[in-house]
């Protein structure tokens, strides 16, 4: 009973941290966006909220958290105020099967940095990014607003396009891994090189990680695939609405999301926490400094893709909504199923 009651709580401090640390870094990541936009476009960005602007997040947020809250009289109040709750918990919730570290080995037991290693941790993945959009359906279908139907619309469609050229990305990797186990995608992964080839799947599946890398960023409907809000057709887009902390989930929520999504292609593709040398570390570090190292590794990796995503965003313009559908039907799935076959037949030959 006692092991079951430290097992419990020790999963609850570890739920806490990840919970609090992916708010931490949406927060900020508000805060990096501006600064990003600001170098580009040769200005200083936020830099009156403390040093550097570093309390503009928490500025921004309580002007959210006081403004006046709007219910529009001919919505739907039940789902008007359940969508931007659900988009807030599809974000959170698939970090739970993340590997965020290798377990730690103490004297009372052994501490897994993983909320839950289940042997289909992909599939959960994808199942929960497939729920996300049900959020944005229903905060633009119950506002009763025209334009944030049909931003809904749009969103729903693009999600569609673009999971299946995800999906059979994922299959391509399944093909290769064997496992549908994050934590054995990335123990497959381990260090860098094997002596013989690199081992990160990155190098065994480019062009698998170019599909999953575009169809992630239309997921999040970030630049250039934002069409979703695209303020210049339909106003603010689906959560045109919403006010006060309501339209902060949504906004947060794009953040966590991206947050979220910059980890998993880490881990399915970059290696996850493993690094090179990273046995030689380890054999001359204490076990705990060890994991925090590859904690932080994993989160460096992260850190990169969000940056490269906010560079993508201040860089192209976003397409046509048909350009877009093209992109997706078109393309990226032909791209992957003849992915799929050079994996299959790859794997085949070196079999035989």
């Amino acid at each position: 009973m006692e092991l079951d009651l430290m097992f419990i709580l020790g999963k609850i401090i570890l739920i806490t941290v990840i919970l609090l640390g992916s708010l931490g870094i949406a927060m900020y990541a508000t805060w990096a966006e501006r600064k990003v936009a600001a170098i580009m476009q040769d200005r200083r960005g936020p830099n009156r909220a403390g040093f550097m602007g570093l309390l503009q997040p928490l500025a921004d947020g309580g002007k959210l958290f006081f403004k006046e809250e709007i219910i529009p009289d001919r919505s739907t109040r039940f789902l008007f105020i359940m969508g931007p709750g659900l988009a807030m918990l599809t974000a959170l919730m698939t970090s739970a099967v993340v590997p965020w570290g290798p377990d730690i080995v103490t004297n009372s037991g052994i501490i897994t940095l993983q909320v839950a290693d289940i042997n289909i941790g992909i599939l959960f993945i994808f199942g929960v990014v497939s729920l996300g959009v049900y959020g944005v359906m229903l905060g633009g279908w119950a506002s009763n607003n025209k334009f944030s139907l049909l931003s809904s619309i749009r969103a729903a469609s693009q999600a569609i396009s673009y999971e299946l050229a995800m999906g059979i990305t994922l299959v391509a990797m399944l093909m290769m891994t064997g496992s549908l186990s994050l934590r054995e995608i990335v123990d497959q992964q381990h260090g860098f090189w094997d002596g013989h080839y690199f081992t990160w799947n990155f190098f065994k599946q480019p062009l698998g990680f170019l599909i999953f890398f575009v169809c992630a960023l239309a997921e999040l409907n970030r630049a250039p695939f934002d069409l979703p809000e695209c303020e210049s057709e339909l106003n603010m887009g689906y959560h045109q609405e919403y006010s006060s902390m309501k339209l902060g989930f949504y906004l947060f929520a794009e953040y966590i999301n991206m947050f979220i999504s910059s980890v998993i292609m880490a881990t399915l593709f970059f290696g996850g926490y493993n690094f090179p040398f990273m046995d030689q570390v380890a054999g001359a570090v204490n076990p705990i400094l060890f994991s925090v190292i590859c904690v932080m590794v994993l989160l460096t990796k992260a850190i990169g893709f969000i940056l490269f995503i906010m560079f993508i965003r201040w860089t192209l313009p976003r397409f046509r909504y048909d350009q877009l559908m093209r992109l997706g039907w078109k393309s990226l799935i032909p791209l992957a199923l003849v992915n799929m076959l050079i994996t299959g037949v790859v794997i085949l030959w070196v079999i035989k």
